[in-house]
């Protein structure tokens, strides 16, 4: 099962690794600061559609970014 806290982590991380604030991020991404801080917090989850748009908003592909949120619930 795909943890809401585990996606919000890696979410998070990648983030803060492209250096881009929440501000910038959810701009990007075209959501509000809050929902984004909510989903990084693990509170809420995202729809297929806001996470498409922040996996653009990283410039990464969708399935990328999912790919890292399955190695991190594997562990690795």
């Amino acid at each position: 099962m795909l943890d809401a806290k585990t996606i919000g982590r890696v979410i998070q991380r990648k983030r803060e690794s492209k250096g881009m604030s929440q501000e910038l991020l959810s701009g990007f991404a075209d959501i509000g600061r809050t929902h984004l801080s909510a989903i990084e917090r693990g509170e809420r989850r995202p729809t297929m559609e806001t996470f498409y748009r922040i996996s653009l908003a990283l410039n990464m592909r969708a399935s990328e970014l999912l790919r890292e949120i399955e190695l991190e619930m594997d562990g690795e």
